[in-house]
């Protein structure tokens, strides 16, 4: 028998016991009460459990706990199946498991997160070793289907491989093959038969009516799915050649059955692969797909029809702007007709050309963009899209409201969850909106009122107008550099040649410096605080001038992940005039303060911007906050602090200017504690912030 450890170890060797199955069973009692009941225990999970070391059954505990916070269904769900799981699954796999499970919930809801949580078994490639992830993917296949024909499509993982028309979306992990290159071909593979689905019409059928009559659906639509593949590989093979062949020299088993060979004529499309799973579903070929990939009726049609009605809508909206332009009041309105002209025979979108009373008339960029992607799901444009809105300038912004509008899309961010240790991906949609000019007046009194002081701010900016740059150990100069004549002084004692290079050179250089201010615009900022802000932007602004700093103004706000808004108050390349002043003034309170989303989003414009040094200057009346969602607390401290941390690695230093009391107790956090300051008095913050920014900027 062994001796005890040392006294010293005795914890840290208890800490190494397994729990038994009746601690495991208490500790999921106090997750999961939620959801149990006298006929719903967590005894068999706690029994399958108990089986893992140490180390595994921390493991489990600790992420019931932490999915409990968000579902105590799907945390039961994960505890059912941890204990298999963990047997087979190591730490970093059995994390990429737990975290996709969740990615899933938060995106489509308890059904998915709960068929991603059953699929553990995905994670247990035989080639674990060269598994390419979707992290370390994401970017170049992202890169890869932006440069692919059609319309716009984002890059999401999930729990299977399918698309909604809209985003195609791929597993965590890929691990068929013995090589990363192959598993990454795999990946590109996926995604650009994906893409195919939506560029040559797969859903441009009703999938679900298709296998309805089947006496088993799933089965006629994995044969549907098996044909579309043939016929989408077929379609790849004369629009990418290259890929084709790299993914011809995948191991696979092909489908060369001669009764699915006119899928590969240039002219088939969906209905000749419906027409076939009728013909061959009582004999069907063999056929193993190389991709991971399934067909999803019910989610691409709600993605489809939702597109449908919001592009007719810009579409007209769209026309009626260009016939008011072209139209003179009580003139007769003339009619919009199409000519279409194919420049792609295996496409469906063709080139149309857009005439008004016969006379052809030019189609703007984003026009042609829209028109092309209706006829991607239509095949052309019907006749009613060609009926101009009843008032132009209403549905246009009409349009503009609808979340989806082509002309402002929402920007699609992830969110740090400190809880999961892990980002929820695709949480927070971002839409930027142009603030509404205010009454003029407000500029003109403000000016007036800080005249003085906008004066003297002018006077010290000018003097920061260029950088000066002292060169020491300089042929001639302005000064003499006494380090060099101390070395000059001891070479010549000890007989050396006495150097000439002991000037001093003065060096002026123009300022290299973008800067974005981040105002807060929650509702929390109603009264004398919106007053100030708007006061302090006005006499930066006038006092910038003199200086020349490149500079941006973005308020912020937001109501819930899904209406996260910045408001633009002057872009980068707007210059300081009428307009930006009567959109300072026009700045008004809207919802909560959700930070982290607005900070990464306007992160992303200043780092487009050509600039040695980039600011992001946020002035706030308060801590990360949102009703909903769990934001509130230090939820949102932590998202937002991420968010900082991910802008500092981007080059961009963040700093705050707050007018909270309580800010010792969450900015030291956020900011760190030299990168934020507190205006204790309102009245004083005008003043104070243009005080902060010539600091800053010296």
């Amino acid at each position: 028998m062994s001796s005890p450890p040392p006294s010293s170890d005795r914890g840290a060797s208890a800490r190494r016991v397994p729990l038994t199955t009746a601690d495991i069973e208490s500790a999921l009692h106090d997750g999961l009460d939620a959801v149990l009941s006298s006929r719903r225990t967590p005894t068999d999970a706690a029994e399958r459990i108990a089986v893992l070391d140490r180390p595994a059954q921390d493991f489990v505990l600790h992420w019931v706990s932490v999915i409990a916070r968000t579902s105590p269904e799907l945390a039961f769900q994960f505890a059912a199946a941890a204990g298999a799981a963990l047997r087979v699954l190591d730490a970093q796999a059995a994390e990429r498991w737990i975290v996709g499970a969740m990615d899933a919930y938060d995106r489509d809801g308890l059904h998915a997160g709960g068929t991603a949580v059953a699929d553990w078994q995905a994670f247990t490639g035989h080639h674990t070793d060269t598994a390419v992830s979707f992290e370390s993917a994401a970017q170049v296949l992202r890169l890869f289907v932006q440069g692919l024909s059609g319309r716009p499509m984002a890059v999401e993982p999930a729990a299977r491989a399918w698309t909604d028309t809209e985003c195609i979306y791929l597993p965590p992990l890929l691990a068929r093959y013995a090589t990363t290159q192959e598993n990454f071909l795999l990946y590109k593979g996926t995604a650009a038969l994906l893409w195919a689905q939506s560029r040559y019409g797969t859903y441009n059928a009703d999938l679900a009516a298709a296998v309805a009559p089947f006496d088993d659906p799933a089965r006629a639509l994995a044969l549907l799915n098996a044909l579309e593949t043939v016929r989408l590989e077929a379609c790849i093979a004369r629009a990418l050649p290259g890929l084709a062949a790299d993914i011809e020299a995948l191991s696979r088993d092909d489908l060369h059955d001669p009764r699915v060979s006119r899928l590969r004529e240039p002219s088939a499309s969906v209905h000749d692969s419906i027409a076939l799973t009728h013909e061959l579903y009582a004999d069907p070929p063999l056929f193993e797909s190389l991709y991971p990939s399934v067909l999803d009726p019910e989610g691409a049609a709600a993605a489809r029809a939702a597109r449908i009605a919001r592009e007719k809508s810009a579409f007209q909206a769209a026309l009626a702007r260009m016939l008011e332009a072209r139209t003179e009041a009580g003139e007769p309105a003339p009619a919009f007709t199409l000519e279409a002209r194919s420049t792609d025979e295996n496409a469906p979108a063709q080139h149309s050309a857009l005439r008004l009373d016969e006379s052809p008339v030019e189609t703007p960029a984003e026009m042609a963009r829209l028109m092309a992607s209706i006829r991607q799901d239509l095949g052309d444009i019907p006749e009613d899209y060609l009926v101009p809105s009843g008032a132009g300038a209403a549905a246009s912004a009409e349009a503009a409201e609808d979340p989806g509008d082509l002309a402002e899309p929402a920007r699609i961010y992830d969110e740090w969850d400190y809880q999961r240790r892990h980002y929820r991906r695709n949480w927070c949609h971002v839409r930027e909106h142009e603030v509404e000019p205010g009454e003029a007046e407000f500029v003109t009194s403000t000016v007036r009122k800080y005249a003085g002081r906008i004066a003297q701010l002018k006077r010290t900016f000018e003097l920061m107008r260029v950088e000066e740059r002292v060169l020491k150990r300089q042929a001639d100069g302005d000064g003499l550099d006494f380090d060099a004549l101390v070395d000059a002084y001891a070479d010549m004692k000890q007989g050396a040649e006495v150097p000439s290079l002991v000037f001093t050179r003065r060096q002026r250089a123009e300022r290299d410096l973008a800067v974005m201010f981040m105002i807060d615009m929650s509702g929390s900022t109603k009264g004398w605080i919106n007053d100030a802000e708007r006061e302090a932007l006005v006499m930066l602004c006038e006092a910038l001038e003199a200086l020349g700093d490149r500079y941006a103004i973005y308020g912020f706000s937001g109501v819930t992940r899904k209406h996260c808004q910045v408001f633009r108050v002057k872009g980068f390349d707007e210059p300081y005039g009428d307009e930006v002043r009567g959109r300072i003034a026009g700045i008004e309170p809207q919802d909560y303060t959700r930070m982290g989303a607005a900070i990464r989003h306007l992160t992303a414009l200043l780092g487009a911007v050509d600039a040695r040094t980039r600011l992001l200057i946020t002035l706030s009346d308060g801590r990360p906050d949102d009703f909903s969602d769990n934001y509130r607390g230090e939820y949102g401290i932590e998202d937002t602090r991420r968010a900082l941390v991910e802008a500092h690695r981007a080059g961009v230093k963040p700093f705050c200017i707050t007018i909270d009391r309580e800010a010792h107790d969450y900015l030291p956090r956020m900011y760190g504690a030299a990168r934020w300051a507190l205006v204790d008095d309102v009245a004083k913050l005008p003043v104070k912030v243009a005080e902060i920014y010539a600091r800053l900027t010296l």
